[in-house]
């Protein structure tokens, strides 16, 4: 008896890090880069762009239909805001978008004075503060920053010489907040204050080996797991950033991995972004799906998103 239990658990524990859900195609929409998926657990909407496609999408699970939003530039990120309108992250700055008629409304751009860069991922914290980061449009180190956009418009240089500022999440108790610089490999923790929008004594939590893929985009559970996208390597992992290992990997039939986000109305549903950018002729043949939005049930539920708290008002300048 106590053989077979021993056969057991190591039978459960050797599931926990392979594949055992199926991922199904949401969207084949061949998106050159799907980015940046957040859950809109008001309207039970999931947004996500494309950003080379300088577009910003609001998919609706229960039709199946995804409306399409043309931005005018790249878009690195995009946050749902109290107001019911969302907050978009361009090329050139910071801007209020109407998700019905697509109206834009410039609010900041920490970098004016900087050529050469772009707006990347980016969400808010749970105090409503947008954070998002950017990265040098031809690659170059440590080109990039962390932003902090409070709710008044004023924005805060947080981290410096940042490669491609990517995935970013805070704990669930509200005190770390978790980032990723995709070419360190890394997830660093941050204390966080929530009260104040500091962070302090960074620390590196998380180590992905290369061999597994780029880490891009992330999201947090319930348990407080790390579920991070990765860039080159089929498949969304698991960490739990208090040991640093890998707890569970989701292949995804697409090579490039973007981003993640806990949807549906139960937040038990993984959606997952992907790109066909950097893909050859040999890899778009062995992963046809790749640009596609697709979805898991993990098994585990997310946590409701942060929205944005500023309620800007545009009575007469507008960008269309």
């Amino acid at each position: 008896m106590k053989k077979l239990l021993y056969i057991l658990i190591l039978f459960m524990s050797a599931g926990c890090t392979q594949n055992m859900s199926e991922v199904e195609l949401v969207l084949d929409s061949k998106s050159e880069l799907g980015e940046g998926a957040i859950w809109n657990h008001i309207s039970n909407r999931l947004y996500w762009i494309n950003i080379t496609g300088k577009l910003l999408n609001i998919y609706n699970p229960y039709t199946g239909r995804n409306k399409g939003l043309l931005t005018g530039q790249m878009v690195g990120t995009v946050v749902p805001s109290e107001s019911g309108k969302a907050i978009v992250a361009l090329q050139n700055g910071i801007y209020q978008i109407d998700i019905i008629t697509g109206t834009k409304h410039f609010i900041v751009n920490p970098e004016s004075n900087i050529e050469g860069n772009r707006f990347n991922d980016g969400k808010c914290d749970p105090a409503g503060r947008l954070w998002v980061g950017t990265m040098s449009l031809s690659q170059v180190e440590n080109n990039g920053s962390l932003y902090r956009i409070d709710a008044d418009g004023s924005s805060h240089k947080m981290i410096e010489n940042v490669s491609i500022s990517n995935g970013i999440v805070w704990s669930n108790d509200s005190t770390k907040m978790y980032y990723i610089d995709t070419p360190t490999y890394q997830v660093m923790c941050y204390d966080y204050d929530n009260a104040t929008g500091n962070i302090s004594n960074g620390k590196v939590v998380i180590e992905v080996p290369k061999k597994m893929g780029a880490p891009d985009g992330m999201a947090i559970d319930r348990e407080g797991n790390l579920w991070i996208a990765l860039w080159g390597g089929a498949a969304v992992g698991c960490w739990n950033p208090g040991s640093g290992k890998l707890v569970r990997k989701i292949k995804v039939p697409a090579k490039n991995v973007t981003s993640c986000a806990f949807g549906d109305e139960d937040l038990g549903t993984l959606y997952i972004t992907t790109a066909t950018q950097g893909l050859q002729k040999d890899e778009i043949k062995k992963y046809p799906l790749s640009g596609g939005l697709f979805k898991v049930r993990p098994g585990v539920k997310g946590v409701p998103a942060y929205f944005f708290k500023g309620n800007f008002s545009f009575p007469f300048e507008f960008v269309n």
